[in-house]
């Protein structure tokens, strides 16, 4: 009888959250994306576990239970929170699979640099999607044109070049070659460029 009603009670969460989440993306505002569908999970967790403390079937759990339902179900939409809108809103991969299905089904291989730097850039309007994000996060900050770090942005400067430096893969394979290049993907990069604020 609990096997049925774990089932039944997870079910119920899962239909909570897309309700919660197509309500959410249709009639509020979104600043970002992940954050949004975070929202999401922890009002649809909530609801999802005053219900099973609420409704008689669920009284054959005992807190203990309940309280793993809360733990599953908070793990569970953070997966689905990343692994469904936020990545299909930042996959480049994705982008590329439906970029060579709208021009026929197959792309030259050489114009793929075109495409990224004419097309994805603008049609996804990139630079004011990952702005956007990085400001809501307090990560950077704008001033006089000026984009800045603030204290966060630099903290996570030093983590992600740490990570990238020590734990990144030194035997990644780029289009059939097993390279280092992207544990330090600055080292060839162009130092006679000049675009750092005057201020």
């Amino acid at each position: 009888m609990k096997i049925k009603l774990t089932i039944l009670a997870s079910f119920l969460y899962l239909i909570i959250l897309f309700i919660t989440y197509y309500i959410h993306i249709n009639f509020f505002n979104i600043n970002v994306i992940f954050y949004s569908a975070l929202y999401d999970v922890l009002i649809a967790t909530i609801i999802s576990i005053i219900l099973i403390y609420k409704m008689p079937p669920f009284r054959l759990f005992n807190r203990f239970e309940k309280n793993q339902f809360l733990i599953i179900w908070l793990l569970t939409g953070y997966a689905l929170a990343i692994s469904l809108p936020t990545l299909l809103d930042r996959s480049l991969s994705f982008y590329l699979l439906e970029k060579i299905q709208q021009r026929g089904g197959g792309i030259e291989q050489k114009s793929f640099e075109e495409i990224f730097t004419n097309e994805y850039m603008i049609e996804f309007r990139l630079i004011d999607v990952r702005l956007t994000e990085q400001i809501e996060s307090g990560t950077i900050e704008i001033k006089d044109g000026c984009v800045k770090l603030t204290k966060t942005g630099k903290i996570l400067v030093l983590f992600s070049s740490y990570f990238r430096h020590n734990l990144l893969s030194k035997h990644r394979l780029l289009m059939g070659e097993y390279t280092d290049e992207l544990t330090n993907p600055f080292r060839n990069s162009n130092s006679n460029i000049s675009y750092e604020c005057n201020q």
